[in-house]
Parts: structure tokens; sequence; C-alpha cells
């Protein structure tokens, strides 16, 4: 059974309870002081409670309802009374808000005379100052924990999501395709099974890969011969499979990314097969991320991916996966086999730097860009061995390599290399720390220009498709739109 201090305690809010105070008073005719006398307290008390300054006693709250003929269940209704009390209540909030001491401005008293308009305007601004006070919250820092959160789960689930597998499979079943490499034909029918017409365009907004019209069923991709367009193709299809909806969050969007690059490796490598043949090339001991490629035509990226997410479940084998800007930074990484990598303090591994002396680094230093590169890697933790390639992208190159640990090393193609490393990459006695002669040198005379990619130095910018110019693409929609 609910008490009045039960729904005093839940639902009461001093700042409405003294406005429908006041309301009623005024309603009644009332004076200030014929209320007070009425209730046996002084009138600057009963102001301080008006005002939303001191929240009333039960007892007192009782004898203001009877002085004034109603219960005191109509002084906590969650209704507001009239419109005004509604927007002067919720401008008394704002002012007592941290945003507003935050921006130096003291509350103030609301005048009677005040017009509904300029305190609605005053609400709205407050509004604006949320958002962008939201926009600059959303940092770096928040896009780290983000990225985290989301490495915890995939490490947690060795990288495999099953019901992303679930749903190409129904996607793939739908078209009747036998299982083997996606082709382009192929790709076209899956943008046709879920009510999509392809549209090859050679304006499309620059911040962009492909723009999905929802509104008109339309998908439209980069002319550009050079370029695949599945990739792109299937990534934008994913988001519509998956019904995802606008996100809300930096999480959200990145959770949608994961997911939609998922959906497209599912559908381009699928499952079934490639398991099948993975299964055989670890009998033969001949495991290879290029056989893996070549045999689905997707790129290198891509048959890293899709091999982290089908290793561990299907064949056993622990993993790690980077993707490394050739200024040396981290974009993209996996692991669940205690590789290690260096962390900031939130322990992120997006946006560190990976040390000049594992196989992400010294690929880049490699001539022969044509055949895979191998490594060992002494590290504290253990030795590793991985296979990295260098891929060129709009924002540079990148190295994709895929690793695991010494013991793992007998399933794959390269395992006799005589590439050796060491590393410390988790001290910062590595090589991060420059040797100390030299920085005794330039320590106070070098001012470098950081080549990191944009994307890591705006992580969040505005906008909840980040990097995403939205008047580009509502200007591009406008004018491609079929009339």
């Amino acid at each position: 059974m609910t008490t009045l201090e039960d729904e005093m305690d839940d639902t009461s809010d001093a700042i409405a309870v003294g406005r429908r105070i006041r309301a009623l008073r005024t309603q009644r005719g009332m004076r200030l002081a014929q209320l007070a006398y009425a209730v046996g307290r002084a009138p600057s008390q009963l102001s301080m409670i008006e005002n939303g300054h001191r929240e009333p006693r039960l007892s007192m709250l009782r004898a203001i309802a009877r002085a004034l003929g109603v219960s005191p269940d109509e002084l906590l209704a969650a209704e507001e009374l009239d419109p005004r009390s509604e927007l002067e209540v919720a401008l008394e909030r704002e002012m007592r808000s941290p945003r507003f001491r935050e921006l130096g401005i003291e509350p103030f008293r609301i005048p009677k005379g005040m017009p509904d308009e300029a305190l609605s305007t005053i609400l709205r601004l407050t509004g604006e100052i949320d958002r962008l006070r939201d926009e600059r919250q959303a940092t770096p820092e928040e896009a780290r924990r983000a990225n985290l959160e989301l490495r915890h789960l995939m490490r947690a689930q060795d990288n495999y999501f099953p019901e992303l597998e679930k749903t190409a499979q129904e996607v793939l079943a739908a078209i009747d395709h036998p299982g083997g490499p996606l082709t382009q034909r192929a790709a076209g029918e899956i943008a046709a099974h879920v009510g999509v017409t392809l549209h090859y365009v050679p304006d499309l907004p620059q911040s962009t890969r492909s723009v999905l019209d929802l509104r008109n069923g339309r998908l439209y991709l980069p002319n550009r011969a050079s370029t695949d367009p599945r990739g792109p193709m299937l990534q934008a299809l994913a988001s519509r499979i998956l019904r995802h909806s606008e996100p809300s969050s930096y999480a959200e969007f990145l959770r949608q990314r994961v997911e939609q690059n998922y959906l497209a490796g599912a559908l381009l490598v699928p499952e079934k097969r490639a398991v099948t043949a993975l299964r055989e090339a670890k009998e033969r001991r001949a495991i290879s991320i290029e056989d893996l490629r070549d045999a689905y035509s997707v790129s290198y990226e891509t048959a890293a991916h899709r091999f982290t997410n089908l290793a561990t479940r299907h064949l056993g084998i622990r993993v790690h996966f980077l993707k490394v800007h050739e200024s040396g930074t981290i974009t993209k990484a996996y692991e669940n086999d205690d590789v290690n990598f260096p962390t900031d303090r939130l322990g992120s591994i997006e946006g560190q730097m990976c040390c000049r002396r594992w196989t992400s680094r010294v690929v880049f230093d490699v001539d022969d860009r044509f055949n895979p590169y191998f490594q060992y890697t002494d590290t504290g933790g253990g030795t590793f061995w991985c296979t990295a390639r260098v891929e060129q992208s709009s924002q540079g190159a990148h190295s994709v390599s895929v690793g695991v640990r010494f013991d793992d090393t007998k399933w794959f193609v390269g395992r006799d290399t005589l590439n050796r490393g060491v590393s410390r990459h988790a001290d910062e006695v590595c090589c991060r720390r420059p040797p100390e002669d030299l920085a005794d040198r330039w320590r106070d005379g070098a001012w470098p220009n950081v080549a990191t990619p944009r994307t890591l130095l705006a992580t969040l910018p505005t906008g909840s498709f980040p990097g995403v110019d939205a008047t580009d693409v509502y200007e591009f929609l406008e004018q491609h739109a079929p009339s």
C-alpha cells in the first residue's frame, strides 16, 4: 500500500510543489501573508516553500492543503497546474543545475510580468547549451572507453557472433547461394532481396563510402572501376538487414559498425565452406590468410578479420589481429591470446604507438610487397608469430597482421621464417622511449607535426555518424532522389 510519505519520497519536487501552492493561492485570491497566518508560519518561510528553496514537511504540507481546500495529493500531482507553471518550474530546475553554475550565470527570480515567450526562449537556449555540452563531452576518451568495452565483448565471445552467422546463412539461402565465393551478381541479388536498387555515381560525398536512401530504397556507390564494390555495398545493406536505427551514442555507432563489418564478412566468406577449408588446411599444417583471401576474392584485411571470427571457435586457435597506420599508430586491434599490446591508462589499444620492432611496423621496411612477411617476436609474455601485409587506403598505408602464440605456429604456412625480433612493447623502456643521448640533444629543439589519421585525432566529430558531413549527404540525396 502506497502512503503519502512514500509518494513524497518518490515523486515530490520542491520546485513543482511550491509552484502548485502559489498557483492555488493566487486562484483563491489569497495573499502570501494570509496563507502564512492560516498555517501558523511567517510569510518569509512560506515564500521559501513557494519558491522551491525549502521542501515542506508532511505536517506543513497537510496544513497548507487544508488552508487551500485541497487534498495533499493534489499538491503532489504529477501534472503541472497550467502551462505557465510548467515553464517556470522547468526554468527553475535549469537555473539550479550545475550547467548554469559552470557558465557563471546566477539564478534569478522569475518576474510575474516576464512573457511566456521569453521563458520558452531561455529554455530553448539552455537546451542548445546542453547539446553543445554533450558534443564536447563526446571526447576521444569516451571513444576509447567504448572501444575497450566492445573489445572485451569480442574477446569474451572469441570474436564469434552466432546470431550474425545465422543471419548471413539466411540471407544466402534466400538467394540460393551455394556457399562459395560471393560474386558481384550474387551481391546484387542480396540488394534486390532486401528491396534496394544500386546506383553508381561520380559525386558521392567525400566523407562516405556509400549512401543508403532509406526513403526510396536506393544505394549509391562510387563510380570507380578500381574499387571492389562488394564490401561497401554489403556493409550498407547489412545496416538494413539488421534494422539498425540512427545511433544515439558513439558506443552504439561502434557496435553497429562492427556488426555491419561482421555480417558483410560472413556474406563474402560463408562460414560452412570456409571452416571446412580451414580445417583441411590445419590438418595439412598449411593455414594461410593469403589462401583464404584468394579463395574468396576479398581483401587481405577482410580475410584476416574473417579468420579471427572462425579460428578460436572452429579451429581451437587463439589469435591476435592488428591494423597499424604507417605513422605507427594502432587503428584496430583484437586479441584473445594474451599478447599484451600497449595500452593507455584506460586499457585501450587503439591510438597507441605500435612497437617499431613488432611485425606490424617492421613490414613497412620490407621491399617485397608481393609476398607475405612472417616474423617471430620474443616478448616478456612469450614468443609470438605473425604474418603481415601492407595495404593502401585513402589515409595512407596500413599494415594488417594476424598472429598466434609460438605453440600454434605449427599450423601455419610461414612458420619456417628466419625473421626474428625482440619487443618489450608493454614497457616504457621499449622503443617508445628514444635513446637517451638523442633525447638530450633534441627534447627542447623539436616540434613534430603529427601524421596520425584524422579519424583518431577527431574520434567523435559532431553528429550521429562520426566523420560524415551530414549537409553533404542530405544535399546529395536531395539532388539524386527520384522526382
